[in-house]
């Protein structure tokens, strides 16, 4: 952070230092603030040693593509070199946080008091503000993987490492458990038994609870491909259209924008609430589910109820040409006798991965003998058709 702070100084641009901060505040702070831009040093939901950087533009949006293109471009080019009252200043943002924590505040439709949360921060960038503003919101809290040092971040806590949550909310005999990742855009849950409650889950709650206060535009709901099927069978049944775009969450938000859509997300527990947030926001996320709780005097199992979770197999097939894949006629017969077989109770999705020359194959089935057999299946025709 100092590194890139003193680099932008050195080249014009004034810096507010907003310290450690999840990636969806600095999103918030950049429109608040009205910004130019921000920039984010993460490393997401991975290891310390993965950090990057991650730039939103004016508004708190994440840059399309081909502006990032053109920033990488630009880095290789002749360099700014202000002197004198041209080089920019750096100085501490101090009520970032605040700020931040009061927005989320009033975003809640109900307030948490009588509920107990135990938060799991990942020993990340949320460990100080989604403590408090769960408090502050009326919960009691208990707090796990809130001690971070810089390198121990996402190292076996976070919404990638649910276990240590499980078991403190079942041994404190506790009501809910939200896990946020290392830059807390992210939000899973685990209810009072220890079960996980992930992001198709929480949005199918989410969806319905606007829905009902009418604050679910068009009442639809923006997902990716790789939404379980039981996400779509639970909307249907309560009068909400799924919308589907690729995975990853900028294709989310971007068909979000488009249509003016107030909630969208991903399995992983990426959410965004358009209303009160231009990106994925894990603490955001975890209070208006807590505060669903508390607004219907329900468990969390009994809100997740709302949504039968269809077993779903996923296989890496390696090493085959997965640019044939959309294209190899037996391929695509293969794929169409198992949805012929599966109808309405079951889905098949055959999907090339954007790095690695494998192709991921996901079946599912009302049964997980069924999901498993017909992913077996198809992968060994993948495998088959597409080797190299």
């Amino acid at each position: 952070m100092a590194a890139v702070s003193a680099g932008l100084a050195a080249s014009g641009v004034d810096v507010l230092d907003a310290g450690v901060i999840p990636t969806p505040a600095l999103a918030f702070l950049v429109a608040d603030h009205d910004a130019d831009f921000g920039v984010m040093v993460s490393a997401s939901h991975n290891p310390a040693p993965d950090n990057g950087i991650k730039i939103f533009a004016r508004g708190g949006v994440k840059l399309p593509d081909a502006v990032e293109q053109r920033i990488e471009a630009a880095m290789a080019g002749e360099k700014l070199l202000p002197t004198g009252e041209g080089v920019g200043r750096v100085r501490r943002f101090s009520d970032a946080e605040d700020r931040y924590a009061l927005h989320l505040l009033g975003s809640l439709p109900h307030r948490l008091d009588g509920i107990h949360v135990v938060l799991d921060c990942a020993n990340g960038a949320a460990s100080g503000v989604s403590p408090e503003t769960f408090k502050d919101a009326g919960a009691t809290v208990t707090v796990i993987g809130a001690e971070p040092d810089g390198i121990n971040i996402n190292d076996g806590v976070g919404s990638t490492h649910l276990d240590n949550l499980a078991e403190a909310v079942v041994r404190l005999g506790a009501d809910v458990g939200i896990a946020h990742d290392g830059d807390a855009d992210r939000c899973l849950a685990v209810d009072a038994d220890g079960k996980i409650v992930d992001g198709d889950q929480i949005m199918a709650i989410i969806a319905v609870s606007m829905k009902e206060r009418g604050v679910l535009t068009d009442n639809t709901l923006v997902a990716t491909v790789m939404s379980n099927l039981g996400l779509h069978m639970a909307m249907k049944e309560h009068g909400i259209t799924v919308r589907q775009t690729a995975v990853g969450d900028r294709y989310v938000l971007e068909d979000m924008n488009a249509g003016g859509y107030a909630l969208g997300g991903e399995q992983s527990g990426h959410v965004i609430m358009s209303e009160f947030a231009t990106t994925g926001d894990g603490v955001l996320t975890g209070l208006h589910l807590v505060a669903e709780m508390a607004r219907k005097n329900k468990t969390l199992a009994e809100l997740a109820a709302v949504m039968t979770v269809y077993p779903q197999v996923l296989t890496n097939v390696r090493d085959v040409d997965k640019d044939r894949v959309d294209e190899d006629e037996g391929v695509q017969d293969a794929v169409a006798a198992v949805e012929a077989k599966l109808g309405e109770s079951g889905r098949v999705l055959l999907r090339k991965s954007g790095t690695e020359a494998l192709v991921r194959v996901m079946v599912e089935a009302a049964d997980p003998e069924s999901a498993e057999t017909y992913a077996a299946h198809l992968a060994d025709v993948v495998r088959q058709r597409l080797a190299l």
